[in-house]
């Protein structure tokens, strides 16, 4: 911070004491977008060169420039995909656009970094869950296992909504999604592939391969049976796909 501080208050030309940080990083942003004719890239020319810095920046800016937060949040997580969780929670709490697009957008600046978007968005609107939940996998659905996993694991209580919603949402990656949430809830099997055939909507290929994991993950052999049965897959259909 000092030495971001040094620098803006000599490209400012501020000398008062009395000037506060936000008054220094405001002027200085100004100045940078004035000379990057853009504040998306005044936000990476300031992250490249002083990425400590890219949250407070990334806070003055949503603050000076809120109708173009879009552009501010793709050009710091892009920039910087470390401090991807701390710009979400900022972008929210500062209200500048829904939790829906804040998320997608952050997704799509940093898709390596999806967990860490859901997890911060979870954090600051909880009430939203199913929505970031949509978002993520839709936006994101090769990480979709991991998104389902680490939120099922903060919010135990929600497995099941979390889990349906984003099978509703992406149910060709039902298997792996199942999968993810075995590995950390081995002890609600029968819950996790009941939902999740339920969300499979009757797509036996789908379903045949959450029964698949279910008896992969130790789901008694009777059990895996009745739930063939009541989603109208026949014993030789079963038989053929558990070998």
């Amino acid at each position: 911070m000092t030495a971001l501080c040094c620098v803006m208050s000599a490209n400012a030309s501020l000398t008062t004491p009395q000037e506060t940080s936000d008054s220094l990083q405001s002027n200085f942003l100004k100045r940078q977008v004035d000379q990057n004719m853009s504040v998306g890239r005044a936000i990476r020319s300031i992250a490249g060169h002083y990425p400590q810095e890219v949250v407070s920046i990334v806070d003055v800016a949503l603050d000076t420039y809120p109708e173009s937060y879009e552009e501010i949040i793709y050009a710091a997580i892009s920039a910087q995909p470390t401090s991807t969780e701390e710009i979400v929670q900022l972008a929210l709490e500062k209200k500048v656009g829904s939790c829906a697009s804040i998320v997608k957008l952050a997704i799509e600046a940093e898709p390596s970094y999806a967990n860490f978007v859901v997890k911060a968005a979870a954090k600051s609107t909880p009430d939203d869950l199913d929505e970031i939940v949509r978002i993520a996998v839709l936006t994101q659905p090769d990480s979709a296992d991991s998104i389902v996993q680490s939120l099922s694991q903060d919010y135990p209580s929600k497995l099941v909504e979390i889990l349906s919603t984003a099978l509703n949402a992406v149910p060709f990656v039902g298997e792996y999604v199942v999968d993810a949430l075995l590995a950390v809830f081995p002890n609600q099997t029968e819950q996790v592939i009941s939902t999740a055939i339920e969300s499979a909507h009757s797509n036996q290929e789908q379903v045949l391969k959450i029964l698949a994991s279910a008896q992969h993950a130790g789901l008694a052999q009777d059990k895996v049976r009745s739930l063939a049965a009541q989603s109208g897959i026949s014993e030789e259909q079963l038989t053929a796909a558990l070998k």
